[in-house]
């Protein structure tokens, strides 16, 4: 997502400044190392916990669908709290990058949390035993 964030500086000049948004969101304006740090920290570690424990109870067996669904609701608080000034077609290139970065995030979330999540805390593959049938 942070590499689609910085196509969106380079296509609206540095106008956006995302990162620079993250800073002044805790009070740290000015600071666009600290906002990446802090927008890292995030999406690496916060907002997968959250969906870990939030996927169960969600409306889709899918979970890619899921983290999509999760996406589009940080996707519609980054646009209202991170947009900062932007206005016009500026807005219009915003919102189309912002959403497709954070549909992307969503879906690459789910799908893996459905590649790697049952196999934490299970027990390790063995061989089915057959049932009373015969049948493994």
């Amino acid at each position: 997502m942070s590499l689609v964030f910085l196509m969106l500086e380079v296509e609206t000049r540095e106008q956006v400044q995302a990162f620079d948004a993250v800073a002044r969101y805790v009070g740290m304006p000015g600071n666009t190392f600290i906002g990446f740090v802090i927008f890292a920290f995030v999406g690496t570690v916060i907002w997968p916990l959250l969906f870990v424990a939030i996927e169960p109870s969600m409306p889709f067996d899918d979970p890619p669908s899921n983290g999509m669904i999760l996406g589009s609701v940080l996707w519609i608080a980054f646009f209202v709290l991170g947009r900062g000034d932007i206005s016009g077609p500026l807005l219009a290139v915003f919102a189309g990058f912002t959403l497709l970065a954070h549909l992307a995030y969503g879906f690459l979330l789910g799908a893996f949390y459905n590649r790697f999540g049952d196999s934490v805390g299970s027990t390790p593959n063995r061989a089915q035993e057959p049932d009373v049938d015969g049948n493994p």
